[in-house]
């Protein structure tokens, strides 16, 4: 038995054997070619001196994997979270387990991180977005993977998608908005470009107004998304009058309306706020976020059953798209024409 704290492995097996390490692989595997009496011994060895299996090398050397690689932009925000898990309790009850890499909405890096996942041959693969960079496609029809696409949707996703239309969403909080009375908008969220379903959703917000008012873009980065959004808020308030301030998502929302208490301001009485999602922090506010409540653990669920049915040989539907439901809340109000 190997001394020190190595795991025992194939070669220690047979050195107690008295055999190859390619009998001992054999043995444990089922693989004719080794005596009954052999395949007893070597078992009884193995399970005496503590050998595990390495179930990755297995699959790897019959070239699969029960893997299911998974890539989201970070692993602090809720609304991946909520995905993941939505996902990952499916996924483990059908023996898959799982590997989480984060790209930082940054399209080269998930494009690094599947030129390296592909080299395991996993059963399949979860990207987060449609938007992906261009020298992708040509790396997943060559590994010909079950791929499935979360939290946005397109017409020709890679595979098949399931999640929401970004763009529809920004639009009906636009029109909330707008039906209220609001007519000075602003969007707070990050730089035009970072991400793509922020960009969509301020595009809808755009459209609800358009012909009415422009939309102001206000860039807001912060490591912290309620830093963020604190600053995001306080840049609007250096500049023209808004009177509701449309925030890419909850928790950016939540430091906007600590700016607006900060600066004396009443909301909704002098200005309006909006969010993103309904995270759990807007259900515990005293005075509740408007914001439209987005199916993140149902998003999780649906990819994991469409996921598990591709690999059992059931084409799913291309395009799931989930519906969202508008949280009227308590930080708009009918503005007087």
């Amino acid at each position: 038995m190997r001394k020190g704290s190595g795991a025992v492995g194939v070669r220690d097996v047979a050195v107690a054997a008295g055999v190859s390490a390619m009998t001992v692989s054999r043995a444990l595997r089922g693989i004719d070619g080794v005596s009954e009496a052999t395949r007893q011994r070597i078992a009884s060895l193995a399970a005496e001196m503590g050998y595990v299996p390495d179930g990755t090398a297995r699959a790897l050397a019959v070239g699969e994997t029960r893997l299911i690689g998974i890539s989201v932009p970070n692993l602090f925000n809720d609304v991946f979270a909520d995905i993941l898990g939505g996902m990952r309790r499916a996924l483990h009850l059908a023996g898959h387990p799982s590997i989480i890499d984060t790209t930082d909405y940054d399209p080269s890096r998930e494009l690094d991180w599947v030129e390296r996942m592909t080299v395991w041959r996993p059963a399949a693969l979860v990207l987060t977005g449609c938007d992906h960079d261009p020298g992708l496609a040509p790396i997943l029809t060559r590994a010909r993977l079950p791929v499935a696409e979360v939290w946005d949707v397109r017409t020709d996703p890679i595979d098949f998608c399931v999640g929401v239309d970004h763009l529809a969403a920004g639009e009906t909080l636009g029109r909330h908005a707008l039906s209220l009375g609001y007519r000075a908008p602003a969007f707070v969220g990050p730089r035009p470009g970072r991400d793509r379903r922020a960009d969509q959703r301020a595009e809808g917000i755009a459209m609800a107004f358009a012909g009415i008012a422009p939309l102001a873009r206000i860039v807001a980065e912060e490591d912290s998304a309620f830093v963020a959004g604190h600053r995001g808020m306080a840049q609007v308030l250096s500049g023209e009058k808004r009177d509701a301030v449309f925030f890419h998502n909850d928790n950016t929302a939540f430091g906007g309306l600590m700016a607006a208490e900060a600066a004396g301001l009443d909301v909704p009485g002098d200005i309006g706020v909006v969010g993103f999602n309904r995270l759990d922090l807007t259900r515990v506010l005293s005075r509740p976020l408007t914001t439209l409540e987005t199916p993140r653990r149902q998003i999780g669920q649906m990819a994991a059953a469409h996921l598990l049915a591709r690999l059992n040989g059931v084409t799913p539907p291309r395009v799931t798209r989930l519906e969202c439901r508008l949280i009227e809340g308590g930080t708009l109000r009918r503005v007087a024409p």
